[in-house]
């Protein structure tokens, strides 16, 4: 159980900012994040709502950090 409530925590705000990396979009990097806690809840392994909870405040740190890292990268390349 705390497992899942550590990965809760890190692992969807840590996915947002490499999708957004990837695919330098902040917005493509939620919405392929959210299609997997999507997923993830359909098949069972995200059970209680206290988790999609935490997973969704973890997403919105995510954005808020991929919208950070963008804009510092866009900034570096106009110089």
């Amino acid at each position: 159980m705390i497992d899942q409530l550590i990965s809760a925590f890190i692992l969807p705000c840590l996915l947002v900012v490499v999708f957004a990396r990837i695919t330098y979009s902040r917005y493509v990097g939620l919405i392929l994040m959210v299609g997997l806690i999507a997923a993830s809840s359909k098949l069972g392994y995200t059970d209680t709502w206290w988790l999609i909870v935490i997973d969704a405040f973890s997403m919105t740190v995510g954005f808020y950090l991929a919208t950070v890292m963008l804009r510092k990268l866009k900034e570096r390349d106009n110089l």
